[in-house]
């Protein structure tokens, strides 16, 4: 943009590695160094005098103006926020974007911004992988007690404001331990990794299953009446205790099955140690009428 300072060319703002930027106040982009062109993926001729916010993923575009808002309430604080931009291709890459004020000059040049864009896709990456470590088990894939708990929280709370049922499924495979002894761990494990991929293969996209610990799972039904519940249970009698072959070894695997159930609209912290303490009882109680 006119009036703005040039960058030199010889610069560090050419000769960065990260992605910088300056813009009007306005967010109008004056220059962009080789390396946010780079990551653009568009030349820095087509980039001037484009606004910023053209550029950031609609989704994205409130929390850049709030930024925007907070650095001319206090030019002395830099801002920073992250957000999507997008690219020539129409993908989209994570930022972070750090936002500096730079005041008007004697010499003329006018009040500015300055701004450090870097691409932060690696670090989501390891997050999301961290987080997912968290939240599931690593010999299944499936949820576990802590992702479990937060899904069953959000259909009870689901059902409270829609006035729809919730219901909660115990199972707990007969017998495991002596799988274990007769075969060794390392079948055991197979069989439980096996047993995991069956019951996904018979259950809902709304379906919540989850591995709690040993050879006990768990699946939490949004909207769904008893009958849809037990209906659910016959069908994972059947379906998922066929005898699995492991390594030329048949192992026959048996499973008892509990069910809680919590009404619409009832108190959602009240019903979730209800619907499992219900559904947990009416398991063993099944493994103690099956032996």
């Amino acid at each position: 943009m006119e009036g703005l300072p040039p960058a030199d060319q010889g610069s560090a703002f050419r000769n960065a590695p990260t992605g910088m930027a300056l813009t009007t106040t306005d967010g109008v982009l004056a220059d962009v160094n080789p390396a946010l062109s780079s990551l653009l993926g568009m030349a820095s001729d087509e980039v001037r005098g484009m606004s910023l916010f053209a550029l950031i993923h609609p989704d994205d575009v409130a929390v850049a103006r709030e930024s925007r808002h907070s650095l001319q309430a206090d030019p002395s604080r830099p801002t920073r926020y992250e957000c999507r931009l997008l690219r020539a291709d129409g993908s989209a890459v994570h930022v972070q974007v750090v936002t500096s004020w730079v005041e008007a000059t004697p010499h003329g040049d006018p009040t500015h911004l300055v701004k450090l864009i870097e691409d932060i896709t690696d670090r989501r990456a390891r997050e999301a992988a961290l987080v997912h470590q968290a939240l599931h088990d690593p010999l299944t894939g499936l949820p576990n007690r802590v992702l479990f708990g937060d899904r069953l929280r959000h259909a009870l709370d689901r059902g409270h404001r829609e006035n729809t049922p919730t219901c909660v499924l115990i199972i707990d495979l007969d017998d495991f331990k002596s799988i274990n002894d007769a075969h060794g761990h390392q079948v055991g494990d197979r069989v439980l990794a096996a047993f995991a991929q069956r019951l996904r293969s018979v259950l809902r996209t709304s379906d919540t299953a989850a591995r709690l610990g040993g050879d006990e799972f768990a699946v939490a039904c949004e909207n769904t009446e008893r009958a849809d519940a037990e209906l659910l249970a016959r069908r994972l009698r059947t379906e998922t205790t066929e005898p699995l072959v492991l390594d030329g070894v048949s192992v026959s695997v048996g499973l008892s099955v509990g069910i809680g159930f919590a009404a619409g609209g009832v108190d959602p912290v009240v019903a979730y140690e209800q619907v499992i303490t219900a559904a947990d009882q009416a398991m063993y109680a099944e493994k103690s009428k099956r032996r």
